[in-house]
């Protein structure tokens, strides 16, 4: 199975004397194997390669995810789930909120608003109601991803869903939170710099911290 393949793989790849010090950086309770987050990606494409069959890749998605030892199982979890056959599917937004909230922490999250991003393309109406309704879930990585799930869209952004994404978490206080904001609006600056300054200007409650990330590269 394609699991249990990946899972005998990272094991052939670790370096022990890696793991302490990759568990201490990312502050997991889950220990690590000691396999560089490239390379645990790098192995996992090339034993999934050739696979187009959605549920199968799905299955060992889930099956590394849920049956997780070594935080590297999670890693090829998340980089399954961007192979082009499961891209862009809404039947797998429960899969991807899962590993939101399950996951709890800035790398597994991140990784999800790629794939946010994905379907935010294929799917926009579904996904801007979906999004709107985590910006204000009381999860705060539910919050998070649902604001920095527009990254790299450039004009393909959504100015209104980013607006009601950001608007309900201003003035939280929560620094993943605030590091989200500054991140979301820094990211679409590069497409739309004007927007960008009016939208911090027309919100004179952003924290430091957001506004400082927003402007960051705007003079």
């Amino acid at each position: 199975m394609l699991a249990s393949d990946i899972r005998a793989a990272l094991q052939d790849a670790a370096d022990p004397a890696l793991a302490p010090g990759q568990q201490a950086y990312m502050k997991s309770e889950m220990p690590f194997l000691g396999v560089r987050v490239p390379e645990a990606r790098r192995l996992t494409r090339a034993l999934a390669r050739g696979e187009k069959d959605a549920d199968v890749l799905r299955t060992a998605a889930l099956e590394l995810w849920r049956g997780a030892v070594h935080r590297e199982e999670r890693y090829a979890a998340q980089e399954l789930m961007s192979l082009r056959p499961l891209r862009g599917l809404l039947d797998d937004l429960p899969l991807h909120e899962e590993m939101v909230r399950t996951g709890t922490w800035w790398d597994h999250v991140d990784e999800v608003a790629h794939r946010l991003a994905d379907l935010l393309d294929a799917h926009p109406t579904e996904m801007g109601v979906e999004l709107r309704v985590w910006a204000d879930d009381e999860d705060m990585w539910m919050r998070r991803v649902s604001i920095i799930a527009q990254l790299g869209r450039k004009d393909a952004t959504d100015r209104t869903l980013l607006t009601d994404a950001i608007e309900p978490n201003i003035a939280d206080r929560e620094f993943f939170i605030r590091k989200a904001i500054g991140w979301a609006l820094r990211d679409f600056a590069r497409a739309d710099p004007d927007w960008v300054r009016e939208f911090v200007a027309a919100h004179p409650t952003l924290s430091p911290l957001s506004r400082k990330e927003a402007l960051k590269h705007l003079g």
